[in-house]
C-alpha cells in the first residue's frame, strides 16, 4: 500500500439628482406597464443559460465599489479555486469512496460559477486577473499559509488510486479549504465590495462544512 507524509498545511445636489432618477424611473415603469411583455419571457432557456445569466449579472453587481482588499480576494482566489477544481476532477476514475466522489462533484460545481463571476468583477473593476506574480501563489512548493498545492502533490495525488487517493485527497482539500477560509475571512473584515464580501461568507460557511465532512471521510477510512 502507498503511503504519504505531508506537511501539515484581503449632499444635497445628489439627493435632488436622486428624487429626479426615482421619477423617471416611475415614469418608465408607467409606460412598460401593458400587457405587452415581449422579450420577457423567463420561462425559457436551458439550466446552463439561466446559470450564466445569473453569474453575469452577479459579475454586473460587483461593478461597484470596490477596494484593493476587493481586487486582492479575487485574484488571489481565483487560482486557488482552479487547484480545487483540477483536484476535484482527479477523482474521476482514482476515487473509490462514493462520498469523496460527491463531495469532489459538489466542490466542481459550487467553485467553477465562482471562477467566472470573480473574473467577471475585475473585468468590470478594469484589474488584471493573472496572478503568476503574486505571493503565495507559488506551486513549487507547499507551506506558505494559503493551502495551495505544490505541483509534487498534485503528481503524488495524480498516482493515487483507491483508497490512497481517498485519503490523500481529503487530507490535502482539508488545507486547500483552510487557506481558502483564511482568505475568505480577511475578505469579510477588509473587502468593500458587498457582492464579494457575500461571497467570502458564502466560501466560509461553505468550506467549513466540507472541512468537517472531510474530516469524518479520514476518521472512517
Amino acid at each position: 500500500m502507498t503511503s504519504f507524509t505531508r506537511a501539515p498545511r484581503r449632499k444635497s445636489a445628489r439627493r435632488a439628482a436622486a428624487v429626479g432618477a426615482v421619477a423617471v424611473g416611475a415614469l418608465l415603469l408607467a409606460a412598460c406597464g401593458g400587457d405587452d411583455m415581449s422579450g420577457m419571457d423567463h420561462g425559457s432557456g436551458s439550466d446552463s443559460e439561466s446559470a450564466s445569466a445569473s453569474a453575469s449579472a452577479s459579475a454586473e453587481a460587483g461593478s461597484a465599489s470596490f477596494s484593493d482588499a476587493d481586487v486582492t480576494f479575487a485574484q488571489m482566489m481565483i487560482p486557488h479555486h482552479e487547484q480545487a477544481l483540477e483536484m476535484a476532477r482527479l477523482a474521476d476514475g482514482r476515487a473509490s469512496d462514493a462520498e469523496v466522489k460527491d463531495l469532489a462533484g459538489k466542490i466542481e460545481k459550487a467553485q467553477d460559477p465562482e471562477i467566472k463571476t470573480m473574473k467577471g468583477w475585475l473585468e468590470s473593476w478594469k484589474q488584471p486577473t493573472a496572478t503568476e506574480s503574486m505571493p503565495g501563489m507559488d506551486h513549487g512548493g507547499h507551506g506558505g499559509g494559503d493551502g495551495m498545492m505544490s505541483d509534487a502533490d498534485m503528481e503524488e495525488l495524480k498516482a493515487m488510486k483507491g483508497t490512497e487517493f481517498d485519503k490523500m485527497f481529503a487530507d490535502m482539500m482539508i488545507d486547500h479549504h483552510n487557506g481558502a477560509i483564511t482568505m475568505a475571512k480577511d475578505e469579510q473584515k477588509n473587502g468593500k465590495n458587498a457582492d464579494a464580501v457575500k461571497m467570502a461568507g458564502d466560501i466560509v460557511k461553505g468550506q467549513s462544512a466540507e472541512v468537517t465532512q472531510l474530516r469524518s471521510i479520514l476518521d472512517r477510512l
